[in-house]
C-alpha cells in the first residue's frame, strides 16, 4: 500500500534515501537475528550437556552423604552440620553480547566447607561436602546460562518483529510509493510534452 505523500521530485528523492536506509537496516537486523539464533542454540546445547553432568555429580554427592551417614552415629552426623562456618555470597556483573546485557554470576566463599572436627566424623562426609560445593558451582553456571538464554530469546523476538516490520510493511510501502510517484511524474512529463507540441503546432499554423 502506497503512502499518502505529494508526488514531487523532492519527496521522491527523500523516499529513495529512506528506502536505502531501511534496506541496510533490514540487512543488519537480519544478520543480528541469525547471530542471536546461533548463540542461543550454542548456549542451549552447552546447558543440556552441563545439566546431564550436574545430575550425575549430584547423584554421586548424595550417595557419599548416605555412606557418611551410614558409617557414623546419627547425632554426630547431624551435629557436624551445626559446626559449619561458611558464608557464600553471590554477586552479578553484566557483559554485553550483541548489545544485550547478560548476567555473569560470581561466587565468593568465606570460611571453610569442612569446619568440624575430624575425630568423630567419616572422611566420606568431607568428600561429600566438597563434591556438593562443586555441584553448587555448576548450578550457578547453569542458572547463568538459563538467564542468558531467556534474555537472548527476548532480544531475538524483538529483532524478528523489527525485521518483519521492515520486510513486509515499511519497505514494500516505500517501494510502492516510489513507483506511484515515478508514474505520476512520468505522466506529468508526457502531458507537458503534449502541451508543448500543441503550442508549437499552433504557433506554426
Amino acid at each position: 500500500m502506497a503512502m499518502q505523500v505529494n508526488a514531487t521530485r523532492m519527496v521522491l528523492l527523500s523516499l529513495k534515501k529512506r528506502l536505502n536506509i531501511a534496506k541496510r537496516g533490514h540487512k543488519l537486523l537480519k544478520q543480528k537475528q541469525d547471530e542471536l539464533l546461533r548463540v542461543i542454540q550454542k548456549t542451549i546445547s552447552l546447558l543440556a550437556s552441563m545439566r546431564k553432568e550436574v545430575e550425575e555429580e549430584l547423584i554421586k554427592a548424595l550417595r557419599q552423604f548416605f555412606l557418611a551417614q551410614a558409617y557414623q552415629d546419627k547425632d554426630i552426623f547431624e551435629g557436624s552440620f551445626l559446626l559449619l562456618d561458611t558464608d557464600i555470597e553471590l554477586s552479578m556483573e553484566k557483559e554485553k553480547v550483541m548489545n544485550v546485557p547478560l548476567p555473569k554470576y560470581q561466587k565468593s566463599l568465606k570460611g571453610e566447607i569442612v569446619s568440624y572436627g575430624f575425630a568423630m566424623t567419616s572422611p566420606t562426609l568431607d568428600v561429600a561436602l566438597t563434591s556438593l560445593m562443586k555441584v553448587f558451582e555448576r548450578l550457578i553456571e547453569m542458572a547463568q546460562l538459563e538467564k542468558r538464554i531467556t534474555l537472548l530469546a527476548k532480544e531475538m523476538d524483538k529483532t524478528r518483529r523489527r525485521v518483519n516490520a521492515l520486510e513486509y510493511i515499511l519497505i514494500p510501502e516505500i517501494e510502492s510509493t516510489v513507483r506511484e510517484i515515478n508514474m505520476k511524474l512520468e505522466e506529468r512529463e508526457r502531458e507537458k510534452n503534449s502541451r508543448l507540441m500543441i503550442i508549437k503546432d499552433v504557433i506554426r499554423g
